[in-house]
């Protein structure tokens, strides 16, 4: 049986013809989740489901090291109301007005941006939709901004919350800063969303393990990514930053598809809207330390990267610490990371998403410390690229091509020095979950079959940096049917 494209079945065992694989152009035969062999001409076995790659490339399948699975999976059926689609505020009224609200009658925005708008609190979004609920979330991700329904439905005025912004009066303003987990214990009641169109749409841009960085999981929202990936919804390989400290160390007991999803670093936010003290830092890490774990700590703004370094300092790094994010590194802190071992997952995608607003908003003399990749790869700093979804762009293909350009959607060129070559970029994809930044995994006899084939030789993809050139995807020597590339 040949196939030559994607398929709705699961097929075991495989046979690729004419793969390209590190250069080379060769088959490669899959059984029992992994590699079984590489070769020329090599014979099919009677059950073999033979596909033919035209000498498209064959890769190690491509791991996204940050993103937030559920709110990814939202966002892709809430009301977009930011940039590029919503610019203006006669655009963001009608996109508001003509939104449907879901079966609990809310509305649901994202990606909100003040330059669309200016800064919205309940009294200026009631101006624009005020008949239903109406939550927006800044494209930050730190923010919700509530229309006065919304505010009376959860309590706003009369709730106490250290996120709840207040007017000199001393009423709810509407805006509440990182308070997503109380927020939605005062929504209406619902099931967490399907993740099944997400694993899809990963499997189209050929993601075939994602780490999930979402802070301080609930046990029930572990629970339900478990169940999607033993549902195959979530057919990619999964690591949560989030797993209670309070929980085992593994969650699964194998690498497979279904097998339920595995522990990763402790998850720190340090908020730029309000950093802890030093000793509330040093307490938080030492908690995680106390259960064997490393430490995966947010850090967007020079201030927090400078505690953060001052007490790693001393109380030590431990094996597998990570900076997420590292979106402002001064040069003359970079031989401090790399002396602690610490690991960078950055995002150069927000280089296209939003380049041209860092370069309006941030000092000239930032600029140049602006997600840095070349100047961290130089010191030998384990670098890894992500989405960091549903705050920047999805696409792994898009990422890397930001990581090489440097460039806004307007064409204006941020830290050109940090650019990396297109090799460099995609290997900021093909490190393993758990060693962002390691050497990249290699398409070889008795590795695990996660894998993406190319339409294309590799050097025609470097090129082009395409998603349209993913043909399938192989996770644990199974196909997935991917969704069309967004």
């Amino acid at each position: 049986m040949t196939v030559n494209g994607t398929s709705n079945d699961t097929f075991s065992p495989l046979l690729i013809r004419d793969a390209e694989v590190h250069g080379i152009r060769c088959d490669v035969r899959i059984g029992d989740g992994r590699i079984l062999e590489i070769g020329e001409e090599l014979c099919p076995a009677g059950e073999d489901t033979v596909i033919d790659a035209g000498g498209g490339a064959l890769l190690p399948g491509l791991t996204d090291h940050h993103l937030h699975l559920y709110a990814t999976a939202a966002d892709l059926t809430s009301t977009i109301c930011g940039p590029p689609s919503v610019v203006t505020r006669v655009r963001l009224s009608e996109t508001l007005r003509r939104a449907t609200p879901d079966g609990r009658g809310w509305i649901r925005g994202v990606r909100y941006h003040e330059s669309v708008a200016g800064s919205l609190d309940a009294a200026a979004l009631d101006a624009l939709r005020a008949d239903v609920p109406v939550r927006v979330q800044h494209r930050s991700g730190a923010l919700w901004m509530l229309n006065s329904r919304a505010a009376e439905a959860v309590g706003l005025d009369q709730a106490e919350h250290p996120g709840i912004e207040r007017d000199g009066a001393g009423r709810a303003t509407g805006r509440l800063w990182r308070a997503d987990d109380w927020l939605r214990s005062r929504l209406p009641r619902s099931e967490p969303p399907s993740l099944a169109r997400l694993g899809q749409l990963l499997a189209g841009y050929g993601i075939a393990s994602v780490t999930d960085a979402t802070p301080e999981l609930a046990p029930e929202t572990v629970e339900a990514i478990g169940s999607a990936m033993a549902a195959g919804d979530l057919p990619q390989h999964v690591q949560l930053l989030g797993a209670p400290l309070d929980g085992p160390l593994a969650l699964a007991s194998g690498t497979g598809p279904g097998l339920g999803p595995t522990t990763g670093p402790w998850k720190i936010v340090l908020a730029d809207s309000g950093l802890p003290n030093y000793d509330e830092l040093v307490a938080a890490i030492a908690a995680a330390r106390h259960v064997g774990r490393a430490v995966a700590v947010h850090t967007v703004t020079r201030e927090s990267l400078v505690l953060l370094l001052a007490v790693l300092e001393q109380i030590g790094a431990l094996s597998g610490d990570r900076l997420e994010h590292a979106a402002l590194v001064p040069a003359d802190l970079i031989p401090t990371i790399r002396r602690l071992g610490l690991r960078v997952v950055t995002q150069p995608g927000f280089i296209a998403d939003r380049g041209g607003d860092y370069l309006r908003d941030l000092p000239a003399v930032d600029h140049a410390d602006v997600y840095r990749c070349a100047s961290l790869r130089a010191e030998r700093v384990p670098l890894a690229l992500s989405s960091d979804a549903p705050y920047g762009p999805l696409d792994p293909w898009a990422v890397m091509r930001a990581a090489t350009l440097r460039q806004s959607q307007t064409g204006e060129t941020l830290g050109s020095s940090e650019r990396l070559t297109p090799g460099q970029a995609l290997a900021g994809y093909l490190s393993p979950a758990s060693h962002p930044g390691a050497a990249a995994t290699r398409v070889r006899p008795g590795a695990e079959a996660d894998l993406v084939l190319l339409r294309a030789p590799l050097h025609e993809a470097l090129a082009a940096f395409d998603a349209a050139l993913v043909r399938l995807c192989i996770i644990g020597g199974t196909l997935v049917t991917p969704a069309p590339a967004e």
